[in-house]
């Protein structure tokens, strides 16, 4: 006996292809259906823009200020023009080039001498190299010299001062003068000046140091200057 179904018709043969396809069906909708979300539409609700309505912007209207243009200025005076007559003559100013060439000839000028000024310099009594040497006073060093200077000067005017002189002008007591002179390069005492309580005490002692002898004048590197000295005279009016 023949069988009725065609052996090729076998539907069990492709099972597990089927099965496969099922599942993995199965388990995408299961992927989808675990990860689906939902929003509520009024949380994404951004509103509308209207871009029909424009904002409509007020300019103030301004008035431009018209400055009048600056005055012109005053016309420049008129230069004052000198009419000089035809039968005048007018004196022309001329320049001479001072460019040199070739046939210019060249004068040697001579040499002009100079001569020297020299300084009145000053040095104090205290530091100068040799001091001015009072007439006896020649022998010995610098301070020897000094100290003789400054005995004989002392001595000059003890003797030559009017002591009665302060009790004439009705001074009692010390008196002190202080007398500022300067010996010169020449060894001549200038510049003498004094300050004492009274006028009458200032001229005497101005008067006994103008009548000091002329010294040797001091040196200083050699050369002769001015050499100032200062002196005090002090004396006591007996009463």
């Amino acid at each position: 006996m023949e069988p009725k179904k065609n052996p090729k018709a076998n539907v069990g043969r492709n099972s597990s292809l089927y099965f496969a396809i099922g599942l993995a069906l199965m388990l995408f909708l299961a992927y989808y259906s675990i990860n689906y979300k939902t929003y509520d539409k009024s949380e994404i609700d951004i509103g509308q823009l209207n871009l029909e309505e424009e904002l409509e912007e007020e300019i103030p209207l301004t008035q431009q200020i018209v400055t009048p243009p600056p005055p012109p200025p005053p016309p420049a005076a008129p230069e004052v023009i000198e009419v000089v007559e035809d039968e005048e003559e007018v004196e022309e100013t001329v320049i001479e080039s001072t460019e040199v060439d070739q046939e210019t000839e060249i004068v040697e000028v001579e040499e002009i001498e100079v001569e020297e000024v020299e300084e009145d310099i000053e040095v104090p009594f205290a530091v100068i190299e040799n001091v001015p040497v009072f007439p006896g006073c020649e022998k010995g060093n610098n301070a020897a010299k000094k100290a003789c200077m400054s005995e004989k000067i002392a001595k000059f005017v003890n003797r030559k001062f009017n002591t009665e002189l302060a009790s004439d002008l009705g001074l009692s007591g010390r008196q002190r003068i202080n007398v500022i002179f300067k010996i010169d390069k020449t060894g001549s005492i200038t510049g003498v000046r004094a300050r004492a309580p009274h006028p009458g005490l200032e001229k005497e002692a101005a008067r006994v140091i103008n009548l000091l002898p002329k010294m040797k004048p001091g040196k200083q590197r050699g050369k002769a200057v001015t050499v100032p000295y200062s002196l005090p005279i002090i004396f006591q009016v007996q009463d």
